[in-house]
Protein backbone atom coordinates (compact mmCIF):
# COMPACT_ATOMS: atom_id res chain seq x y z
CA UNK A 1 0.00 0.00 0.00
CA UNK A 2 0.87 3.81 -0.14
CA UNK A 3 2.78 4.96 2.73
CA UNK A 4 1.89 7.96 4.90
CA UNK A 5 -1.88 8.45 5.76
CA UNK A 6 -4.72 10.54 5.02
CA UNK A 7 -4.74 13.04 8.08
CA UNK A 8 -1.09 13.64 7.31
CA UNK A 9 -1.92 14.39 3.77
CA UNK A 10 -4.70 16.56 4.85
CA UNK A 11 -2.62 18.94 6.47
CA UNK A 12 0.32 19.09 4.65
CA UNK A 13 -2.38 20.14 1.78
CA UNK A 14 -4.52 22.34 3.73
CA UNK A 15 -0.51 24.82 4.97
CA UNK A 16 0.27 24.98 0.86
CA UNK A 17 -3.53 25.69 -0.07
CA UNK A 18 -3.07 28.30 2.88
CA UNK A 19 -0.24 29.56 2.46
CA UNK A 20 -0.71 30.34 -0.92
CA UNK A 21 -3.87 31.82 -1.35
CA UNK A 22 -3.23 33.99 1.59
CA UNK A 23 0.08 35.43 0.06
CA UNK A 24 -1.73 37.14 -2.43
CA UNK A 25 -3.05 40.03 -0.44
CA UNK A 26 -0.55 39.89 2.00
CA UNK A 27 3.61 41.11 2.04
CA UNK A 28 6.17 39.06 2.84
CA UNK A 29 6.89 39.92 6.17
CA UNK A 30 3.42 39.68 7.50
CA UNK A 31 2.79 36.51 5.89
CA UNK A 32 5.71 35.47 7.93
CA UNK A 33 5.33 36.20 10.94
CA UNK A 34 1.93 34.98 11.26
CA UNK A 35 2.49 31.89 9.36
CA UNK A 36 5.60 30.89 12.20
CA UNK A 37 3.67 32.52 15.23
CA UNK A 38 0.94 29.73 13.91
CA UNK A 39 3.44 27.11 14.14
CA UNK A 40 5.34 28.28 17.43
CA UNK A 41 1.78 27.88 19.02
CA UNK A 42 0.79 25.14 17.95
CA UNK A 43 3.88 23.00 18.09
CA UNK A 44 4.65 24.17 21.58
CA UNK A 45 1.38 23.73 22.65
CA UNK A 46 1.16 20.89 21.78
CA UNK A 47 4.19 19.59 23.64
CA UNK A 48 3.49 21.38 26.74
CA UNK A 49 0.21 19.78 26.92
CA UNK A 50 2.00 16.36 26.15
CA UNK A 51 4.29 16.96 29.21
CA UNK A 52 7.35 19.11 27.94
CA UNK A 53 8.75 21.62 30.03
CA UNK A 54 10.87 24.04 28.78
CA UNK A 55 13.92 25.39 31.06
CA UNK A 56 14.17 28.76 31.92
CA UNK A 57 17.10 29.43 28.92
CA UNK A 58 14.85 28.11 26.33
CA UNK A 59 12.38 30.36 26.78
CA UNK A 60 14.73 33.13 26.57
CA UNK A 61 16.08 31.36 23.71
CA UNK A 62 12.51 31.05 22.40
CA UNK A 63 12.25 34.47 22.86
CA UNK A 64 15.43 35.80 21.06
CA UNK A 65 14.76 34.09 18.38
CA UNK A 66 10.69 34.89 17.81
CA UNK A 67 12.34 38.80 18.39
CA UNK A 68 15.08 38.46 15.90
CA UNK A 69 12.55 36.94 13.14
CA UNK A 70 9.95 40.19 13.99
CA UNK A 71 13.08 42.82 13.61
CA UNK A 72 14.25 40.71 10.36
CA UNK A 73 10.88 41.18 8.81
CA UNK A 74 9.95 44.33 10.05
CA UNK A 75 10.16 46.50 6.87
CA UNK A 76 8.04 44.28 4.99
CA UNK A 77 5.01 44.27 7.58
CA UNK A 78 1.84 45.87 7.16
CA UNK A 79 -1.37 45.81 8.23
CA UNK A 80 -3.04 42.36 7.08
CA UNK A 81 -6.75 42.04 5.64
CA UNK A 82 -8.40 39.59 8.22
CA UNK A 83 -9.50 36.77 5.22
CA UNK A 84 -5.59 36.10 4.54
CA UNK A 85 -4.82 36.49 8.00
CA UNK A 86 -7.14 33.50 9.02
CA UNK A 87 -5.74 31.63 6.07
CA UNK A 88 -2.01 32.10 6.99
CA UNK A 89 -2.56 31.23 10.57
CA UNK A 90 -4.61 28.25 9.58
CA UNK A 91 -1.53 26.94 7.21
CA UNK A 92 1.09 27.70 9.86
CA UNK A 93 -1.60 24.94 12.52
CA UNK A 94 -1.76 23.08 9.60
CA UNK A 95 2.42 22.79 9.16
CA UNK A 96 2.28 22.21 12.97
CA UNK A 97 0.18 19.58 12.85
CA UNK A 98 1.85 17.88 9.94
CA UNK A 99 5.30 18.67 11.41
CA UNK A 100 3.99 16.76 14.92
CA UNK A 101 2.85 13.69 13.13
CA UNK A 102 5.84 13.64 11.28
CA UNK A 103 7.55 12.31 14.91
CA UNK A 104 5.90 9.05 14.89
CA UNK A 105 5.76 8.80 10.84
CA UNK A 106 8.25 5.64 9.09
CA UNK A 107 11.08 5.84 6.69
CA UNK A 108 10.35 9.46 5.54
CA UNK A 109 11.06 9.08 1.80
CA UNK A 110 7.99 6.74 1.11
CA UNK A 111 5.96 8.81 3.96
CA UNK A 112 6.53 11.88 2.42
CA UNK A 113 6.31 10.63 -1.21
CA UNK A 114 2.63 8.52 0.16
CA UNK A 115 1.45 12.35 1.60
CA UNK A 116 2.09 13.94 -1.49
CA UNK A 117 -0.07 11.13 -3.27
CA UNK A 118 -2.85 11.47 -0.77
CA UNK A 119 -2.78 15.43 -1.36
CA UNK A 120 -3.32 14.86 -4.69
CA UNK A 121 -6.84 14.87 -4.55
CA UNK A 122 -7.63 17.42 -2.31
CA UNK A 123 -5.15 19.67 -4.77
CA UNK A 124 -6.82 18.86 -7.93
CA UNK A 125 -10.43 19.69 -6.83
CA UNK A 126 -9.28 23.30 -5.00
CA UNK A 127 -7.51 23.54 -8.48
CA UNK A 128 -10.89 22.88 -10.19
CA UNK A 129 -12.90 25.43 -8.10
CA UNK A 130 -10.40 27.77 -8.12
CA UNK A 131 -9.38 27.62 -12.16
CA UNK A 132 -10.55 30.93 -13.26
CA UNK A 133 -8.68 32.78 -10.74
CA UNK A 134 -5.22 31.29 -12.97
CA UNK A 135 -3.51 32.57 -15.19
CA UNK A 136 -0.45 30.40 -16.98
CA UNK A 137 3.05 30.99 -18.09
CA UNK A 138 5.48 28.43 -19.23
CA UNK A 139 8.46 29.65 -16.39
CA UNK A 140 5.93 30.22 -13.59
CA UNK A 141 4.45 25.88 -14.34
CA UNK A 142 8.36 25.22 -14.82
CA UNK A 143 9.44 27.19 -11.38
CA UNK A 144 6.05 25.57 -9.51
CA UNK A 145 7.16 22.53 -10.43
CA UNK A 146 10.81 22.27 -9.45
CA UNK A 147 10.30 23.86 -5.97
CA UNK A 148 7.29 21.82 -5.47
CA UNK A 149 7.97 18.34 -6.01
CA UNK A 150 11.31 18.69 -6.32
CA UNK A 151 13.36 20.99 -3.39
CA UNK A 152 9.96 20.91 -1.14
CA UNK A 153 9.82 16.87 -1.56
CA UNK A 154 13.13 16.83 -0.68
CA UNK A 155 13.26 18.92 2.04
CA UNK A 156 10.13 17.86 3.72
CA UNK A 157 12.37 14.24 3.35
CA UNK A 158 15.07 15.84 5.47
CA UNK A 159 12.41 17.52 7.95
CA UNK A 160 10.57 14.30 8.34
CA UNK A 161 14.31 12.47 9.15
CA UNK A 162 14.84 15.19 12.20
CA UNK A 163 11.72 15.02 13.63
CA UNK A 164 12.71 11.64 15.12
CA UNK A 165 15.28 13.43 17.11
CA UNK A 166 13.25 16.32 18.69
CA UNK A 167 10.81 17.47 21.19
CA UNK A 168 8.06 19.37 19.68
CA UNK A 169 9.00 22.68 21.38
CA UNK A 170 12.73 22.13 19.73
CA UNK A 171 11.49 21.59 16.30
CA UNK A 172 9.49 24.38 16.63
CA UNK A 173 11.96 27.03 17.52
CA UNK A 174 13.98 25.32 15.03
CA UNK A 175 12.07 26.21 12.13
CA UNK A 176 12.46 29.66 12.66
CA UNK A 177 15.69 29.58 11.20
CA UNK A 178 14.23 29.34 7.87
CA UNK A 179 14.03 32.98 6.92
CA UNK A 180 17.58 33.61 7.78
CA UNK A 181 18.45 30.70 5.37
CA UNK A 182 16.33 33.03 2.93
CA UNK A 183 17.97 35.49 3.73
CA UNK A 184 21.47 34.23 3.32
CA UNK A 185 20.15 32.75 -0.51
CA UNK A 186 18.78 35.72 -1.45
CA UNK A 187 22.17 37.25 -0.76
CA UNK A 188 24.73 34.67 -2.21
CA UNK A 189 22.06 33.85 -5.10
CA UNK A 190 20.33 37.33 -5.75
CA UNK A 191 22.92 39.45 -4.70
CA UNK A 192 20.76 41.49 -2.10
CA UNK A 193 22.78 43.76 0.72
CA UNK A 194 24.11 42.04 3.80
CA UNK A 195 23.05 44.51 5.74
CA UNK A 196 23.91 45.41 9.67
CA UNK A 197 20.23 44.81 10.31
CA UNK A 198 20.14 41.64 9.03
CA UNK A 199 23.55 40.29 10.73
CA UNK A 200 21.65 41.41 14.22
CA UNK A 201 18.44 39.99 13.83
CA UNK A 202 20.19 37.00 12.32
CA UNK A 203 22.21 36.44 15.31
CA UNK A 204 19.38 36.50 17.88
CA UNK A 205 17.78 34.17 15.66
CA UNK A 206 20.48 31.76 15.61
CA UNK A 207 21.58 32.75 19.26
CA UNK A 208 17.93 32.02 20.46
CA UNK A 209 17.33 28.47 18.49
CA UNK A 210 20.96 27.69 20.24
CA UNK A 211 19.66 28.28 23.65
CA UNK A 212 16.77 25.73 22.88
CA UNK A 213 18.56 23.37 21.70
CA UNK A 214 22.06 23.12 23.05
CA UNK A 215 22.23 20.40 26.25
CA UNK A 216 24.91 20.96 29.02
Amino acid sequence: GIAGNWYSAFALFAYACGFSFAYVALSAGTGALLLFGAVQATMIGYGLWAGERLRTRQWVGLAFALGGLTWLVLPGVSAPPLRSSLLMLSAGAAWGIYSLRGRRAGDPTTTTAGNFLRAVPFTATTGVLAFGQFSFEGSGVMYAMLSGALTSGIGYILWYAALRELKAATAAAVQLSVPVIAAMGGIALLGEPLTPRLLASSAAVLGGIALVIVRK
